[in-house]
């Protein structure tokens, strides 16, 4: 069942799915209902879990379940990534991938790229320690309020000289 992302309990389970590039209005639309539409009937065997999802900067999505009933199953995680595999089609974006690095800078703009290259990406000044990255170890709901770290202190900080 959908709720509203910020009524979800702290503890529920979050997912980071992260696009290389801004959705426009029209995508986002598209992604809103598409995934509003799955949330309303994202069920673990057969039984209703409190579900949601947040956007964040037109590239970020957060999908979460209130894992406090009963959990999300390996199969209720599999239709959600079909779910998303769908939208990856239908919008021309790579949300799955999990082999992206997010950065933003102090003006809050964002940068998403493969974290293959990472070094390159130092030695040419595009990633800096004055960054944020996003924390992949964020699991819940909870957590996010350190859903962005500061370069220097992640694991990104072992591809700069100190």
């Amino acid at each position: 069942m959908y709720i509203p992302f910020d009524q979800l309990p702290g503890q529920s389970r979050i997912w980071i799915y992260q696009s290389e590039r801004k959705l426009n209005q029209e995508e986002l639309t598209i992604l809103k209902q598409r995934l509003t539409r799955f949330c309303e009937g994202w069920n673990t065997h057969g039984n209703t879990m409190l579900t949601s999802f947040e956007v964040l900067n037109d590239q970020i999505l957060l999908l979460a379940v209130d894992e406090s009933g009963l959990g999300a199953s390996g199969c209720s995680i599999d239709s959600s990534v079909r779910v998303l595999k769908e939208l990856e089609n239908l919008l021309g974006v790579n949300l799955t991938d999990q082999g992206k690095v997010s950065v933003r800078n102090a003006a809050g703009d964002l940068s998403v790229f493969p974290a293959l290259g990472l070094k390159s990406k130092v030695q040419a000044g595009e990633l800096t320690l004055e960054q944020e990255v996003i924390n992949p170890i964020i699991r819940t709901k909870a957590d996010l309020h350190q859903l962005w770290q500061p370069v220097r202190n992640s694991w990104l900080n072992k591809y700069f000289i100190n």
